[in-house]
């Protein structure tokens, strides 16, 4: 059994090489809801839902974000009547959204979670990190900024000065999933936005102190692999590296897998954690996220 800590561009893309190579009904998938929030009078729980995209194999590849072939029939009608939508929600992406906003009534969101999963047909357990509402903001130098307007609205252009974390308990299985793993792997995602979240919930660093853990550095070179995460890391003074990633990890990670043109920050990154693995990180094909997902496989005790 294994454990994967995800955000939703990275980490999914090392999602479809994992599911190819190894049992997905051993899998557990605990996922970020640091984004989640209601738009357009739905539930959006976007890194959740990429995950569930993903693993039934519906998954936009070109945006890593809604559903494959989608139609925007809704949205388009919404603008023809004065409504613009902040994000812009697919047909079918947006009766999984409606479905979950209804299933939230009655249900905890990893209780929706769980239930749309099993009608996609996916194996694995897809785990929110927490059922409660999460907040971040961003203090850029325009103001305030929600993390949504940041990203949509303002094209992630502002400059960040600090990022600010709300926190919440994590949803029952979180914790557990990791202690009874045998290892677990943190993705190719934000590590700030997408996985920091994860780490900060009680009892997590704890638990992945005591299991054997493998993380993919998201960045190459001094460049992130996708989304903002320089912008953030920098708020925070943390070296945009893959020894940034790493130190940020260091109080529990076990191996680290770099890109081949890191093969230079080897030595330094060797003074941080055991063992490094040097290999292509960049997953543009099925076969690169295979080839990826099976060298983290071999380097798992």
């Amino acid at each position: 059994m294994i454990t994967v800590l995800s955000g939703g561009t990275g980490t999914p893309k090392l999602l479809q090489g994992l599911k190819e190579i190894y049992d997905p009904a051993n899998m557990n998938i605990i996922v970020n809801t640091l984004e989640n929030d209601y738009f357009s009078g739905v539930y959006v729980s976007a890194d959740v839902d990429t995950v569930l995209y993903t693993m039934a194999d519906m998954i936009n590849e070109e945006f890593w974000y809604g559903v494959r072939n989608d139609t925007f029939i809704t949205h388009e009608r919404l603008k023809e009547l004065g409504y613009s939508e902040l994000l812009r929600i697919g047909d079918i992406d947006r009766a999984t959204k409606i479905q979950k906003t209804m299933l939230l009534e009655n249900h905890t969101l990893s209780e929706a979670v769980n239930i749309q999963a099993q009608e996609m047909g996916i194996k694995s357990n897809i785990i929110p990190m927490s059922n409660e509402n999460s907040e971040i903001e961003l203090i850029t130098d325009i103001g305030r900024l929600d993390f949504h307007d940041f990203l949509i609205k303002h094209q992630s252009s502002p400059e960040v000065l600090d990022i600010k974390y709300s926190n919440v308990i994590p949803s029952e299985g979180v914790v557990e999933s990791i202690e009874n793993s045998d290892a677990v792997i943190i993705g190719p995602s934000n590590p700030i936005t997408s996985i920091s979240p994860i780490l900060y919930l009680e009892g997590v660093k704890k638990a992945l102190k005591n299991t054997y853990t493998i993380a993919v550095s998201p960045i190459v070179g001094s460049d992130t692999v996708s989304g903002p995460a320089s912008k953030f890391m920098k708020a925070l003074d943390i070296e945009v590296s893959s020894v940034g990633v790493a130190s940020l990890y260091k109080d529990f990670l076990d191996v680290m897998v770099i890109d081949e043109k890191d093969y230079d920050l080897k030595d330094e990154l060797e003074n941080i954690v055991d063992k490094v693995v040097v290999t292509n990180t960049i997953m543009k094909t099925l076969d690169d996220k295979k080839n990826l997902a099976g060298i983290i496989l071999n380097n798992i005790k």
